[in-house]
């Protein structure tokens, strides 16, 4: 039996050395057999201090325990089911650290802009707030503080063992926190009350041809949600500023929601004679993704989980984060704001490239067939980069190590798919390709990125349409977008207007500081 000093103990190696997260009910056994009134005013005590310290653990802490370079966790102790409860007591501290920022290191400079980032697509200069992911060049990407295999490790998922839960990632973006498995149960029922889709939205689709891309359709239906803005409706009716975040939560996870019922339409009409089906109830928001397509098996149930997971966001800078958080600087609304970004999504050098390398990849089966050695991938390699194009799914903008996006993926086909000709070429390339494009010396960074494994994970499962697959980009995006986008509100970040120059300005700007 324990006694009092001892649950005290207990409570202090819990939260301040790591402890996994645990519920007080652990110790309802220890209270209930306990008859004295002087335990029962302990026992009071004990419960106020674990309320006390439960306040301070939301806090930012350290977790060392998973990783020397994870540089803050925050753990979910509290029992509140519900995410916009959650957000309301966040954020007003957040308020404050960012008028805290402002006052005090408001002048501080980060950078030296020159000339070649000016040409160059602004690459290396720092000029945005996003809250809900950090990019590293080495170590890729984290979600709030959390890399991908970390993610893997503390995010609940549908199964033991199996791939983290996307809502779960939704609930981490938007808090910080890491969610219980009831918690996001609970947002998944939620997000499913909200999934229901208007039939004008269907007939918006349907007035396109049916061979029209399926971004295009996708992007069509995402508009024709707009005319369900809470925002908007707010806006004109007039709300304070402060308030904006509240109507923009609703059509954020109204948004979230109803993508993945968008686009398994768009998907059903094109390859499946329209024939539609509907949300299934019982599973969560990867799980039902797949279904809605049609594939009902588990594999491919947890390979959708892990892709809307690991697609969801990738800070800000990428052409259809940057382009929906610019939209949103206007205070256009989360469905304006996010089928902006799809449009951005829908180019070669973004969402599009990862139809670009299944096609790629089997174009170097069609001639050289599945068997092919490493000699003669080299010389395909050659001839596609001697003909003026490039080899898609290698290389980034930002990182300069293989893509962590592409590690987890390969691990899952490891796991699931080892012997799948497609995927051992795909590990052939993983060879053969750097040393190339090292050899040219004109790409600095000459490792694969998510792109490069994606579409033959896809296509081992029967989702073998490479146009359609900017889609599934596009429904993950939407959680990272629309999580940030919440926050641009509560923060009130203002309107973006960067400074443009022309070559007249420049060549007059840098003759005179020379």
């Amino acid at each position: 039996m324990f006694s009092v000093p001892h649950l005290y103990l207990v409570l202090y190696l819990f939260y301040f050395n790591n402890a996994p997260p645990f519920h007080l009910s652990l110790f309802s056994p220890v209270f209930s057999s306990h008859r004295h009134l002087l335990f029962e005013s302990q026992a009071m005590v004990f419960y106020r201090s674990v309320s006390l310290l439960s306040k301070l653990r939301n806090r930012v802490v350290q977790q060392p325990s998973l990783t020397t370079s994870v540089r803050w966790l925050q753990i979910q102790t509290s029992s509140d089911l519900d995410l916009h409860s959650q957000l309301k007591e966040l954020i007003p501290e957040q308020q404050e650290r960012l008028k805290k920022i402002k006052s005090e290191y408001g002048k501080v400079q980060l950078g030296n802009i020159t000339v070649d980032m000016v040409l160059g697509g602004m690459r290396g200069m720092t000029g945005l707030l996003w809250e809900t992911s950090l990019l590293d060049p080495d170590e890729g990407i984290r979600f709030r503080g959390l890399s991908i295999p970390e993610c893997q490790k503390v995010l609940p998922a549908a199964k033991p063992g199996g791939e983290p839960l996307p809502e779960g990632l939704l609930w981490l973006l938007l808090t910080g926190k890491v969610p219980t498995k009831e918690q996001v149960d609970a947002l998944s029922k939620e997000l499913r009350s909200r999934a229901t889709i208007p039939d004008h939205v269907y007939k918006a689709i349907d007035a396109l041809p049916v061979t029209a891309h399926p971004m295009t359709q996708f992007t069509t239906g995402v508009m024709a949600l707009q005319v369900q803005s809470e925002f908007s409706k707010a806006y004109e009716k007039g709300i304070h500023k402060s308030k904006y975040w509240e109507p923009t939560y609703e059509d954020s996870l109204s948004l979230i929601a109803q993508v993945p019922a968008v686009a398994a339409y768009v998907y059903r009409r094109i390859y499946k004679n329209g024939e539609r089906i509907p949300m299934d109830d019982s599973l969560d928001y990867g799980g039902n993704f797949a279904h809605m397509l049609g594939f009902d098996g588990p594999e491919m149930q947890e390979l959708m989980r892990l892709y809307v997971t690991i697609h969801s966001d990738h800070e800000g800078g990428n052409v259809s984060a940057h382009t929906g958080h610019l939209v949103a600087s206007a205070l256009s609304d989360p469905y304006l704001s996010f089928a902006a970004a799809l449009n951005g999504l829908a180019g070669p050098l973004h969402g599009l490239a990862n139809q670009e390398v299944l096609l790629w990849i089997k174009s170097v089966v069609d001639e050289c067939g599945e068997n092919i050695t490493k000699d003669q991938l080299k010389d395909y390699v050659w001839k596609t980069l001697n003909s003026g194009k490039v080899v898609p799914g290698f290389g980034h903008g930002v990182l300069r190590k293989t893509d962590p996006r592409y590690m987890c993926q390969r691990e899952f086909a490891l796991k699931h798919l080892p012997n799948d000709p497609l995927f051992q070429l795909v590990s052939k390339l993983y060879d053969v390709v750097p040393p190339i494009l090292t050899e040219l010396g004109k790409v600095k960074n000459p490792w694969p990125n998510v792109d490069a494994h994606s579409g033959v994970l896809l296509n081992y499962y029967g989702l073998t349409e490479a146009r359609y697959y900017t889609v599934l980009f596009g429904v993950s995006r939407a959680i990272g977008i629309c999580s940030q986008l919440i926050w641009d509100r509560a923060l009130g970040l203002p309107l973006e207007r960067p400074k443009s120059v022309t070559m007249e300005w420049l060549e007059a700007h840098c003759k005179k500081s020379a």
